[in-house]
């Protein structure tokens, strides 16, 4: 069955040319050119990726991201304009796994999308784990790496595949040091594209504030400054 992908963008040619590319790749694409008709379809379809224009008429992308994630933990990659820091940070804080930058080879493009999908896709699939049973524990957070569910406390954490991915990394790791360049490195493993300083940090931050964690005196996520991350063990 093939993946279904979301492209929303209110600039037609651009929209036109990301779903013939995608198309081509034997996607199925539904793709829109307003923010509405795109809620529609997330409503009406179990979609397996998300690709939203920041800057929409009306409603933003980065609001439909924000309503994605209120029930749905697919990949979401943002289309920014060049230069908008803030608007890729608050992209990331919002849930987004990736994002790319106008203008972009539509290749790339296709790229990123494959690498997302294989990542959510490793990350929810059974007999992959290094654990027999697939659980992950720790001072009252339960991963459980087969049905890609997270607790802490016995309340249900809702993680975004990336926040997942960060999370698991730190707990199989737990006592030693992460550095950034490694979680860049085991959660996308295709490092054909140059990614901001600032993605680790704003997944963390993400992470800390969906767990309750305080970043002075933290109970989970520690940073190790000029090192990286660690879970206590």
């Amino acid at each position: 069955m093939a993946d279904k992908i979301l492209i929303v963008d209110d600039e037609k040619e651009i929209a036109d040319l990301v779903a013939l590319y995608l198309g081509n790749e034997n996607f199925e694409v539904f793709k829109y050119y307003t923010a509405e008709d795109a809620l529609a379809c997330i409503q009406r379809e179990e979609l397996d990726l998300a690709i939203l224009d920041i800057m929409l008429p009306g409603m933003s992308g980065l609001q439909i991201c924000k309503r994605i994630r209120e029930k749905h933990n697919y990949p979401i990659i943002m289309l920014t304009a060049k230069g908008e820091e803030t608007d890729k940070i608050t992209g990331l804080t919002l849930g987004a796994d990736d994002y790319i930058t106008k203008p972009f080879l539509p290749l790339e493009l296709v790229a990123r999308v494959k690498a997302q999908l294989r990542r959510y896709k490793r990350y929810n699939a059974a007999g992959e784990e290094k654990q027999e049973d697939g659980i992950l524990e720790h001072a009252g957070l339960i991963m459980n790496i087969k049905t890609h569910e997270c607790f802490l406390n016995e309340k249900s954490l809702s993680l975004t595949p990336t926040e997942f991915s960060i999370l698991r990394i730190l707990c199989e790791k737990k006592g030693n040091v992460v550095s950034s360049e490694e979680l860049f490195h085991r959660i996308w493993k295709d490092e054909y594209f140059s990614k901001s300083s600032n993605t680790i940090t704003v997944h963390i931050r993400h992470l800390r504030e969906k767990m309750g964690d305080s970043f002075e005196k933290p109970k989970y996520i520690k940073t190790v400054w000029g090192c990286g991350y660690k879970i206590e063990s």
